[in-house]
């Protein structure tokens, strides 16, 4: 019976350490899992602030495809130009509610346009306004975050003739 007394306070003792262990083994995978779920929500957010992106960006050059004539992609040199006479890049399309931007820049840097990119279907004749189209957006807590889409379109045109 003496025996049986003792290993009482031993098993106390044994039962503590173990429960320290597992409490510790417990916090750490907590705080792991914390940052895990923390890395989880910020690539969700970036993924879907792309995904707004380019619909906004898709959104923009179908109404400017549906503008014909009067599209900002028929803009031909000196319609970029400042007050000094650089060519620069100007706002097309600004969104306050989604905190969003698009810049153009005209890539077609002297009198003459640009030849098309090549495709299957060629066609005589035609030479491109070829632009670049920037848009940004904010994303994250209190918008700290910022994505960037720059996207090139070459809009075709008859000859150079209205550019010389």
């Amino acid at each position: 019976m003496v025996m049986a007394h003792k290993q009482r306070g031993m098993v106390l003792i044994v039962s503590m350490v173990l429960i320290v262990a597992v409490m510790s083994v417990a916090v750490t995978l907590m705080s792991s899992s914390t940052i895990d779920i923390k890395v989880t929500n910020a690539a969700q957010e970036r993924e879907a602030a792309e995904a707004l992106l380019m619909g906004e960006v898709q959104r923009i050059i179908s109404q400017e495809k549906a503008r014909v004539n009067e599209s900002v992609f028929q803009s031909r040199n000196g319609e970029f130009t400042n007050d000094e006479g650089e060519l620069v890049r100007r706002t097309i399309h600004i969104d306050e509610d989604l905190e969003l931007e698009s810049m153009q820049a005209n890539l077609n840097s002297g009198q003459l346009l640009l030849e098309c990119p090549r495709v299957f279907n060629f066609t005589e004749g035609l030479s491109c306004v070829i632009t670049e189209v920037e848009s940004s957006v904010q994303y994250g807590d209190q918008s700290r975050h910022q994505v960037t889409v720059v996207i090139g379109v070459a809009q075709e045109v008859i000859g150079n003739l209205g550019n010389q």
